[in-house]
């Protein structure tokens, strides 16, 4: 039973390194196969405030997701082999790889339940650092590796009280929105 909570800070662990390192890292390189995420991915959800639109494509066209649910599948039937020997732990990969994937198809169609549920994802997105706040379902290796930068996605919207006029909020590339009553 030891394999779970291992499994659950080892995959934490896996969404910060593979993020940073691979999906940025190797991924700024327009000819590199990660390429998708910072050229595409990053850029419509830039663009469309936190949406990017293909995760409602067929996943068998070539896309962002379609490489997404590629590496995915890797990592699922990369950890095939530990099975017989840890059961749990490997359970626990493969609930965790397909959460995040549901997880994060839900934060790019739902910009609003994303900067509530997910504000350090949102806050990858959306801030003004997009080389931060690299893990996506729980922020826990990104407060333990000093990498948790909050912005936008930490606080919930301003909001005028009822016959106040002239309230400002922070819009989430930095403008100011202003409220009239």
């Amino acid at each position: 039973m030891i394999g779970i909570p291992l499994g659950l800070a080892y995959c934490n662990f896996g969404e910060w390194f593979l993020h940073k390192y691979v999906l940025h890292g190797l991924g700024k390189n327009p000819k590199s196969f990660w390429s998708f995420h910072w050229h595409e991915h990053h850029q419509k959800s830039r663009r469309n405030e936190m949406v990017d639109d293909q995760y409602t494509h067929p996943s068998w066209r070539q896309s962002a997701r379609t490489r997404e649910m590629l590496g995915l599948a890797a990592i699922v039937v990369g950890h095939l082999p530990l099975l017989p020997l840890a059961p749990f732990f490997t359970a626990t990969v493969w609930y965790s790889t397909v959460r995040y994937y549901f997880v994060h198809r839900r934060a790019h169609l739902d910009s609003q339940w994303a900067r509530v549920h997910l504000p350090w994802h949102y806050d990858h997105h959306m801030g003004r650092d997009q080389n931060a706040n690299w893990c996506v379902t729980h922020p826990f290796f990104d407060i333990v590796l000093g990498t948790r930068k909050e912005f936008v996605g930490a606080q919930p919207p301003a909001r005028p009280a009822e016959g106040q006029a002239g309230v400002r909020d922070r819009g989430p590339l930095g403008t100011v929105h202003s409220f009239a009553s």
